[in-house]
């Protein structure tokens, strides 16, 4: 069943991410360009996956792939590709065939092969992309099986290993130092840079129930979509001098090259409060001028210090590795007699049509003068009889099918 399936892979291991970018299907058009590749390929089942990181194909077709159809394939779902870029991208794409494909797929919803190791939001996008294309009715019985098994496998290495326990992104790392704290979700949050960093952090914020926010970005037009989604004001930077709504944790990171806050500034912010405050500085260089740290009492947590923690949280994922694997290896084990009894269930679904046949012939064709000479009392006894004997005889086989398969 395997021995026709197959990948098509495009990733950050093998394609620019701009590039990659130029390969992504919208979702408005996936269902209409997929149906349209597998009625010209002769394509029985086709799955898309699509990431911030990879684009793939997984296809069971009904007869081998060769290179050089998988090469046209992906040249018909890239239409706007000039014929160089398509024979270039097509030469750099990778393929996987059989338990290969399926190993692949597993190690992709593992989150093995991802950029950052161990990151579980991977497995419930390809889930979402599969659903997806299961409604569209692009999938079928053998790709039905491969993400049980894939579902099945990844969920087992993510519980069974730290490969996802600690974290390694800046932003988590930085919230959970914050909770630390117990921050009052009343908590006064001021935002200095709206960039991606700070927009990452403030929706961790949002999400758990803080909703105090004000924000100061150089060019406040460019913190809108920021300021509209955390219900925030946002002002020019050069208008922080002249803040007086105080703060409790202060949030900041800035492409400047210069810190920030100075050690006046940061005095103006105060506005004559006491109480211990909360920095968080995800910038590099830091915004906050290292003087503040030695004049005034704060709680402070920095980029440099999170990806320290990063670091060692990343080479123990790494560690992790081997586990996984072996997971893996195991569930393509276990998975091979399962996709052999479907092979005999799929090879004996003709049993029930056969035996109604050769029922209808005796009963209507070969014993049809001998039926006739009984009384209606004898004829649905007989029927009765017929009836037991062929249930039993169309479960008879599909029941001894599987006791040989259980003792492979």
């Amino acid at each position: 069943m395997l021995s026709n399936f197959c990948i098509v892979a495009f990733t950050h291991q093998n394609f620019d991410l701009q590039d990659l970018g130029k390969l992504v299907i919208p979702p408005e058009e996936r269902s209409s360009k997929l149906t349209a590749l597998k009625a010209a390929f002769d394509v029985e089942e086709v799955f898309y996956i699509g990431t911030c990181n990879r684009v793939e194909i997984a296809l069971v077709s009904r007869e081998p792939l060769t290179e050089k159809i998988i090469h046209s394939l992906i040249k018909q779902l890239n239409s706007d590709l000039t014929p160089f870029q398509g024979q270039e991208i097509a030469q750099a794409a990778c393929f996987f065939h059989g338990f290969d494909a399926l190993e692949h797929l597993i190690r992709v919803s593992c989150s093995l092969e991802s950029m950052v190791v161990g990151e579980k939001e991977i497995l419930s996008q390809v889930r979402a992309d599969f659903d997806s294309c299961f409604k569209s009715g692009l999938t079928g019985d053998v790709l039905r099986m491969i993400m049980n098994c894939v579902v099945k496998a990844a969920k087992e290495v993510y519980t069974l290993t730290l490969i996802s326990q600690k974290p390694i992104s800046v932003v988590s790392l930085a919230y959970r130092k914050l909770r630390d704290f117990k921050t009052p979700l009343s908590a006064r949050v001021l935002i200095i840079g709206s960039g991606k960093t700070n927009t990452l952090f403030s929706k961790y914020l949002i999400k758990h129930g803080y909703h105090n926010f004000t924000i100061f970005n150089r060019t406040p037009e460019n913190a809108t979509e920021l300021a509209t989604e955390l219900s925030a004001d946002a002002y020019g930077l050069d208008q922080l001098a002249s803040y007086t709504g105080g703060f409790d944790l202060l949030i900041t990171c800035t492409g400047s090259s210069e810190p920030v806050i100075t050690p006046a500034l940061y005095k103006k912010l105060l506005i004559g409060e006491t109480t211990k405050k909360i920095v968080i500085d995800l910038a590099l260089p830091s915004d906050l001028d290292p003087a503040i740290l030695l004049n005034q009492s704060l709680n402070y947590i920095d980029l440099a210090a999170l990806q320290d923690i990063a670091r060692r949280n990343q080479l123990e994922r790494l560690n992790e590795l081997s586990e996984a694997e072996k997971i893996i290896q195991q569930n393509i084990e276990d998975f091979k007699p399962l996709l052999h009894q479907r092979k005999v269930e799929l090879a004996m679904k003709e049993v029930p049509r056969k035996i109604r046949e050769i029922r209808v012939k005796a009963l209507e064709s070969v014993f049809v003068k001998d039926l006739e000479s009984l009384d209606e009392d004898s004829r649905k006894t007989l029927e009765k009889v017929l009836n037991y004997i062929e249930k039993k005889y169309i479960s008879l086989p599909m029941v001894m099918a599987k006791e040989i398969m259980g003792k492979v």
